[in-house]
């Protein structure tokens, strides 16, 4: 026995010392990203986004694309039901002849009932917009 090895115990001291599992220490995997929360395929979609990488800006062209395509069909939906009343009253006259509380019906529907319609379209353009937006988000994530 050296000097060197005075305070160490013997080798079968050591392995009743710290038993079975002393001697043979287990392995450990050691992992950068735990892969049960995110894939490498949602970080690379990230990272792409973050650094406007040819992916990231189509990805974000049809985001856009997508939005633009509810906001013009719902204008259209607007614009079409918005331009047909008019029309309507002055093909039918019969229909401006008739008063509600005096005040003639083409009056009420061209000057109060664009405002509660026009709320809701744009109730539901926000819904929409949300939607896509989210759905995007889900996309990316995955």
């Amino acid at each position: 026995m050296s000097r060197h090895d005075a305070g160490k115990p013997e080798p079968p001291a050591r392995e009743a010392w710290l038993g079975e599992q002393g001697s043979r220490p287990r392995r450990r995997r050691v992992v950068l990203a735990d892969s049960t929360k995110k894939s490498g395929k949602a970080l690379r979609t990230i990272i792409e986004l973050e650094e406007q990488t040819s992916v990231g800006e189509k990805l974000v062209r049809d985001l856009i694309r997508q939005q633009l395509k509810s906001a013009f069909g719902i204008a259209f939906a607007v614009l079409i039901g918005m331009c047909l009343l008019p029309i309507t009253f002055y093909l039918v006259p019969s229909i401006g002849e008739l008063k509600i509380l005096g005040i003639p019906i083409p009056w009420l529907v061209l000057g109060l009932a664009p405002f509660p319609i026009l709320y809701g379209v744009g109730w539901v353009f926000r819904r929409q917009a949300e939607r896509h937006e989210r759905d995007f988000v889900n996309m990316v994530d995955r």
